[in-house]
């Protein structure tokens, strides 16, 4: 089978592998589409710790089951060959402390398709058996590969809470930042503040509702401080990662407010730790989602209640290498790319 195997900081080639069996409690996916993440950017830079070249990435994929392990049916009898699904990546032991109270995603032992294992930059994947969701009936499989990114942005608007009438801010319009916008809109927040870089990215967010800022025209500390009264945003979400928004987000967010830290570009960074204790700032890290939030992901796309289109990009596997580079150095009108094996 072909596979896109990053071997270094920016290096990507297509490779001819074995295809990959499935064993007890697994399942073989024949991927139909896999979509560009912004911890796959940070890692094709060389700057993700979980992830290690030699690596298939990709962990947000959707596809059909063409073969099932020794008692997959057991682990998941809605399974069988043929069946169209979408795959929670994250997988965990099942019986410790956070498992038993459906924090899986906080497990010791969780596991990444895509970084800890062999994921869906190829033309077949093999996943746990208890992580693959049946796609709605009518739903695309491109639609189903969006399923991830919406289950975060749906965790962060969970941490978020009721938000009636509030105003917030969102730094960064990629694909997390744009899902979270409608995340927050959906728990109730009067006016949600998206600050980017792209011109083409701010556009987006505007079609979606968002109010937005654009860093380098603006102060984007002092505009929302100037649209609350002088009191800041109830609530930020840094869907970038570098220490310039998470130093702004903390900037901006009202004292007792809180500031939801999802983007991962870098590893680590210095924030103003002394302001956010001195303004009783609450801080929160969002990293992935429960198995509840993937399957309210996956039934928020099937109502058409989250969406990245028209700004979906459709590539063969084998442009993974370019669409890499222009997503790191000149993101455009995509939202989200798709890249098909």
């Amino acid at each position: 089978m072909r596979a896109l195997v990053w071997e270094g900081p920016r290096r990507v080639m297509i490779r001819e592998q074995a295809m990959p069996s499935p064993g007890p409690g697994e399942v073989l996916v024949r991927v139909a589409f896999a979509g560009i993440c912004g911890s796959e950017l940070s890692a094709y830079l060389g700057h993700n710790a979980l992830r290690v070249p030699p690596l298939v990435m990709g962990h947000e994929f959707a596809g059909e089951v063409v073969a099932l392990g020794d008692s997959a049916r057991g682990h998941n009898p809605a399974l069988r060959e043929g069946t169209q699904v979408t795959v929670n990546p994250l997988s965990s032991c099942g019986h410790c402390l956070y498992c038993q109270r459906g924090d899986n995603h906080l497990c010791a032992s969780r596991q990444l398709v895509g970084a800890h294992r062999a994921g869906g930059y190829a033309e077949y994947v093999v996943a746990p058996a208890t992580q693959a969701l049946p796609l709605p009936e009518g739903m695309s499989l491109a639609t189903g590969a969006l399923t991830e990114p919406v289950a975060v942005a749906v965790r962060v608007g969970e941490m978020a809470g009721d938000l009636g009438g509030e105003t917030t801010l969102v730094a960064g319009a990629g694909p997390i930042g744009l899902l979270v916008l409608q995340a927050l809109q959906q728990r109730g927040a009067r006016r949600v503040f998206v600050s980017d870089l792209a011109p083409e990215r701010r556009a987006m967010a505007e079609a979606l509702g968002g109010e937005t800022l654009d860093p380098r025209a603006v102060d984007v500390v002092r505009t929302v401080r100037e649209a609350t009264d002088g009191l800041g945003v109830a609530l930020t979400v840094d869907a970038v990662g570098v220490a310039a928004t998470r130093a702004q987000t903390i900037a901006a967010t009202r004292n007792g407010g809180t500031v939801i830290l999802s983007g991962l570009h870098e590893e680590t960074g210095v924030i103003p730790a002394a302001d956010a204790i001195r303004r009783e700032i609450t801080l929160r890290g969002s990293f992935a989602y429960t198995p509840a939030n993937f399957a309210d992901a996956l039934g928020r796309l099937a109502r058409g209640a989250m969406r990245l289109d028209p700004w979906v990009v459709q590539a063969d596997l084998s442009e993974g290498g370019f669409w890499l580079d222009r997503l790191v150095d000149a993101p455009g009108a995509e939202a989200k790319v798709l890249l098909v094996p």
